[in-house]
């Protein structure tokens, strides 16, 4: 039974990806012109063209797909009344229509912020947030935090071909080899990482360098929400493979998963505070635009996200499946290996300051 269950996983992915395929082939055909703005001022994005962003709609539907076949191949009663499963599909769906209203009108900073906060607020009442403190207020404090920053992080992080669906692609991975390493692939919400997973490798052979599409905010946000919330659950609030947890085992783990948005996310900011300008503001100064500044073609950077991304997700595994109470010092490797990128990743930020 449990071979099956794989079997059918493995055929869900196929089905999802061929689906992701055609879904943004589709928009592509008929749809011309959400997320095109035609505003005066700064061009925040790398590239100078005007693209269709309706990624983020391929990805929606996708997950909906997942969330509708779960139960008919599982016979799972009360799948869709699940906590968690709601609780993941209602901030994924204000995420998504979140982004898809700042892609065709431009919402203002505070409504999206509030939103963000409403992801936060849907996720902790069904039960997913961050228990790592005796104090439940400072769990669910250090929860909105988290929704709202990778909500963010993965939204600023969309700034350059590939770069937002190598990163997610990258986390999934290692979620999903951690539910395989721990036999734990028949999980209630396996069907949905699988179902995203395939949504994002359809769309990213639209979003290589030359992209014919973006994901827009429709797609960061609804990702921002979902990653997040995944992230909790199997992350945060998941012990290794001896049932065993800590605090700094957790985060640690969490913080090699989210590496890439986390180390991008904190430059800008920094940078950008030091400036004395708004970190909300978009801008050319993101850690991948430097890396374009030094020479490397749009296709090279991705390939660079790429391989660190794979590097961190291994890490991440390791640290979740392998990492125990007796060996807990050797997380300060792991910690140093963080350190040696954000901070190469800094002095590059910085080198080429008159493009700033």
């Amino acid at each position: 039974m449990e071979e099956n269950y794989y079997y059918i996983l493995g055929i869900f992915f196929v089905a999802a990806l061929g689906f992701s395929l055609i879904i943004n082939r589709i928009l592509l055909k008929f749809v011309k012109t959400l997320g095109i703005r035609n505003q005066q001022g700064t061009v925040i994005r790398w590239s100078a063209s005007s693209k269709p962003a309706l990624g983020g709609i391929s990805f929606y539907i996708i997950f909906l797909f997942s969330i509708i076949m779960y139960p008919f191949e599982r016979e799972v009663s009360g799948c869709f009344i699940h906590p968690q499963t709601l609780g993941i599909f209602a901030a994924s769906t204000i995420g998504f229509l979140l982004g898809l209203f700042d892609d065709a009108y431009n919402t203002k900073p505070w409504l999206k912020f509030f939103s963000q906060v409403a992801c936060g607020v849907v996720l902790i009442a069904t039960g997913i947030y961050i228990k790592i403190f005796d104090n439940e207020i400072l769990n669910y404090t250090i929860s909105i935090f988290w929704v709202v920053g990778i909500m963010n992080a993965i939204n600023l992080l969309d700034n350059m071909d590939a770069i937002s669906a190598i990163v997610s692609i990258g986390i999934l991975l290692g979620i999903i080899a951690m539910l395989i390493f721990s036999s734990e692939l028949n999980h209630k919400m396996a069907f949905l990482i699988i179902g995203v997973l395939a949504a994002l490798i359809g769309f990213l052979f639209y979003n290589w360098h030359p992209s014919k599409m973006y994901m827009g905010d429709t797609g960061s946000q609804f990702l921002g929400v979902f990653l997040a919330g995944i992230g909790i659950v199997f992350l945060w609030n998941g012990p290794n493979s001896e049932g065993e947890s800590s605090s700094w085992m957790q985060v640690t783990g969490v913080l090699m998963a989210f590496a890439l948005p986390i180390i991008d996310t904190t430059t800008v900011f920094i940078k950008r505070i030091l400036k004395g300008g708004s970190p909300f503001v978009g801008g050319k100064d993101h850690t991948t635009h430097h890396l374009g500044y030094l020479g490397l073609k749009d296709n090279h950077v991705a390939m660079v996200f790429a391989l660190l991304s794979i590097i961190f997700s291994g890490l991440a595994f390791v640290i979740f499946e392998f990492i125990t109470f007796t060996n807990l010092k050797s997380l300060f490797y792991f910690w140093g290996f963080f350190l040696i990128v954000f901070i190469s990743m800094f002095i590059i930020a910085n080198k080429n300051k008159h493009l700033n």
